[in-house]
């Protein structure tokens, strides 16, 4: 029923409403809310008020659309650039991205001002029907260790700490639908203070590779590293890393098992980091390693540290049964590590000059054509390569192959087909 049908409905009962007794009200109520599928306390209000008088007019709008289409396609190109970020990460971005997108899509004053005054609240609103479509699942693949358990003590408080250095580390598998062989996986490390975040691929999870990495990522730290917090997985809980631990004076430290929230910050950037860029394949070579540490160690820390702001919690208070939390403004991990005042200097200059020269649309597209060239590398991206049929001349069958398998069929007076 529309609105004006329900309007002139109303006034066909009115009058016989306000004569009626009480037992022909209720029956009254009951018609109109059946009718017009109204609550009964609305029905009765409107029967127990004045009439309206006057002709129908619908009610006009209040106001008309703030942001044309072209702030939208740009704020939408700006989302997909920096990997779909949350919408209050994605408002702090704007102003520190606005040198290269003005640069890059011309923009007009009317259009750089809509983008820096739109609020998270519309970003969500009009990007709700692309979020739909960056939806994905999550699982892992660890066994726990048993050795040194009582050596490695367990961390049940909360994170509050105040300075960088301070880590949690995790391994993230790439053995696509089956565990069965050796496979790659990313050793994961985020710093609680800043968010900063650095990984590495590792070919199987062999506790001397794993330490490897671990030190490797050390040394990429703009900072010292004090402490790492792990799982119980067998890679970290073992002689290797206990001792490496010890002589480098590292607070080494455990969640509970069974307690995925005890890694919660590690766990956030696994999917972030790590799974929403290769996806749940199989990577199980050498050549895979090693093209995904060139991403890794090259674009993407820089991309991730130093041109994605994330945000952080800063209190959380129980009202009723509900759990109110407030957060930090959005920064980026180098906005956080220059706030700390605990970085290397020399290293720390170097990267505002990165932050400075780079171009983080170039990074986006770079990052984009290796990740391709990653999936290359995997099982599945190898069972989709194009494989040769065979050639055939009279009666005797030949197999054609490499650059010049076209050549020689036609030299043989065959024809090549590829599948």
């Amino acid at each position: 029923m529309s609105r004006r049908s329900r309007r002139d409905y109303l006034q066909s009962i009115y009058a016989r409403y306000q004569k009626a007794s009480r037992g022909e009200k209720q029956r009254i109520l009951d018609e109109f809310c059946a009718n017009c599928r109204y609550h009964r306390k609305h029905a009765i209000r409107l029967l127990n008020r004045a009439l309206p008088t006057g002709p129908w007019k619908p009610r006009p709008r209040k106001r008309g659309r703030t942001y044309g289409a072209k702030t939208i396609s740009v704020l939408k190109a700006v989302w997909e650039a920096a990997d779909y970020p949350w919408s209050v990460r994605l408002k702090a971005l704007l102003p520190e991205w606005m040198r290269w997108i003005r640069r890059r899509f011309q923009l007009k004053a009317e259009t750089e001002q809509q983008l820096l005054r739109i609020s998270a609240r519309s970003i969500d609103y009009r990007l709700c029907a692309e979020k739909r479509k960056v939806r994905r699942r999550l699982y892992g693949g660890t066994k726990p260790g048993t050795l040194l358990k009582h050596q490695i003590p367990l961390k049940t408080d909360h994170w509050d700490v105040k300075e960088p250095g301070f880590t949690e580390i995790d391994l993230v598998s790439h053995s696509g639908s089956s565990a069965a062989g050796e496979f790659c996986y990313s050793l994961n490390l985020t710093d609680i203070h800043t968010g900063w975040t650095e990984t590495q691929a590792v070919l199987g999870k062999g506790q001397e590779a794993v330490r490897a990495a671990l030190a490797s990522i050390r040394q990429a730290l703009p900072f010292a590293l004090r402490g790492i917090d792990s799982d119980n997985g067998s890679e970290f809980i073992n002689d290797h890393l206990y001792r490496y631990c010890r002589a480098e004076k590292i607070q080494f430290t455990r969640g509970r098992p069974y307690k995925k929230d005890d890694n919660a910050h590690i766990e956030q950037k696994n999917w972030t980091h790590v799974r929403r860029l290769l996806g749940y394949v199989r990577y199980d070579s050498v050549e895979a390693r090693e093209a995904i540490n060139d991403l890794y160690r090259q674009e993407l820390r820089r991309f991730q540290n130093l041109f994605l702001p994330s945000v952080k919690l800063a209190s959380k208070k129980r009202v009723g049964s509900r759990l109110r939390r407030r957060y930090e403004p959005a920064q980026t991990p180098l906005q956080r590590l220059e706030s700390s005042g605990k970085a290397d200097p020399v290293r720390l200059v170097e990267l505002q000059g990165e932050r400075a020269r780079l171009d983080p649309f170039e990074l986006s597209a770079t990052i984009e054509g290796k990740r391709k060239r990653i999936f290359a590398r995997s099982r599945e991206g190898r069972a989709l390569l194009p494989r040769p049929r065979r050639v055939e001349r009279g009666s005797r069958a030949l197999t054609s192959s490499g650059p010049g398998a076209a050549k020689i069929a036609q030299a043989q007076g065959g024809v090549e087909s590829w599948a």
